[in-house]
C-alpha cells in the first residue's frame, strides 16, 4: 500500500486552495533570516555558491531553501516507488505508544502514517509555516485522528519540551536549516535519554542520485554533524534507493 493511499483525499483539496508560495519546504529557513556573521556564532561566512547560502557548518555549506516549484514534488504520485517512502515509515523505530515529533511535516505526508504505527502514543507535527499546520488540522478533523498534534516552530528552535520525545525523525530537510546548531542542540534537547534520532538525506557518496550537491549529505557529514550536540551514532541503513537512513541516540546520562 503506497503512502497516497493511507492519505486522505482532502489534502489534495486544501493543496489546491493554496498558493504555491505557501508550499515551501518546511523547517527551513530564508536568506532574510539567517543571522548576521558574527566571530563567535560557530558559522562560517563565504560567498554564496550558486545552490547555497554563503553559510557553512561543520564544513558544510548550508542549501538554497526549495523554491515553490518543488511544492508539488513532494507530493508526487511516484514519491513512493522511487524513495520506498513506505519502507522508511515501516523501519522507524517505534513502539505502539512512543512520543514522535516529525520535523518539518509539511502536508503531513509522513504524519499520518506514523500516527498508525503509533495508536497508543503521539506524533508532533512540527512546522515553521502555519498554513502547512492548517492542512494538517484538517485532515486530523476529516479523519477524526486524534494523537497528532500540529506544532509551530521557529527556524532556531522546533518548539518542543525538554526530554519529551522518545524519536525524532527528518526527512530530506536538514541541509536546509538556516540555523542547524541551535535547531539541533534544541531537538538534542528534547529527545529523553536514550532516544533516537533518525536522519533521512540523499547519498552525497552516489552520483547516481540525481539531486543537486548542497541538497544531499555524506554520511561522514551527517555523523560529524550530528556529534557536534551531543548525539551518538548507532546504525546506517542504506536500504533506501537514493537515501541514508542514519539513527542516532541520545546517551542516557
Amino acid at each position: 500500500m503506497s503512502v497516497h493511499t493511507l492519505m486522505h483525499p482532502a489534502t489534495n483539496r486544501i493543496l489546491g486552495s493554496l498558493s504555491l508560495a505557501m508550499l515551501l519546504l518546511a523547517c527551513s529557513g530564508s536568506d532574510e533570516a539567517l543571522s548576521k556573521p558574527t566571530e563567535s556564532d560557530g558559522y562560517e561566512y563565504q560567498t554564496a555558491s550558486r545552490d547555497g547560502i554563503g553559510k557553512v557548518y561543520e564544513g558544510r555549506e548550508i542549501s538554497h531553501v526549495m523554491g515553490h516549484l518543488g511544492a508539488g514534488w513532494l507530493e508526487r504520485p511516484t514519491r513512493m516507488r522511487e524513495e520506498r517512502t513506505d519502507l522508511l515509515i515501516r523501519r522507524l523505530p517505534l513502539a505502539q505508544d512512543s512520543i514522535v515529533a516529525d520535523i518539518g511535516a509539511g502536508t503531513g505526508y509522513f504524519t499520518f502514517p506514523v500516527a498508525r504505527r503509533v495508536p497508543q502514543g503521539r506524533v508532533y507535527a512540527v512546522d515553521i509555516q502555519p498554513e502547512m499546520l492548517a492542512i494538517i488540522e484538517a485532515q486530523k478533523t476529516e479523519l477524526g485522528v486524534t494523537n497528532i498534534e500540529p506544532v509551530l516552530g521557529r527556524i532556531d528552535h522546533p518548539g518542543l519540551d525538554d526530554s519529551s520525545v522518545d524519536l525524532i525523525f527528518i526527512v530530506d530537510a536538514y541541509h536546509e536549516f538556516s540555523h542547524p546548531r541551535e535547531m539541533g542542540e534544541a531537538l538534542a534537547g528534547a529527545l529523553k535519554p536514550g532516544g533516537r534520532l533518525v536522519l533521512i538525506e540523499y547519498r552525497a557518496e552516489d552520483p547516481s542520485v540525481p539531486i543537486k550537491p548542497l541538497h544531499k549529505m555524506s554520511e561522514v557529514q551527517a555523523r560529524r554533524e550530528m556529534t557536534a550536540i551531543g548525539l551518538e551514532w548507532e546504525i546506517t541503513h542504506d536500504f533506501l534507493p537514493q537515501q541514508h537512513f542514519l539513527v542516532f541516540r541520545k546517551p542516557m546520562t
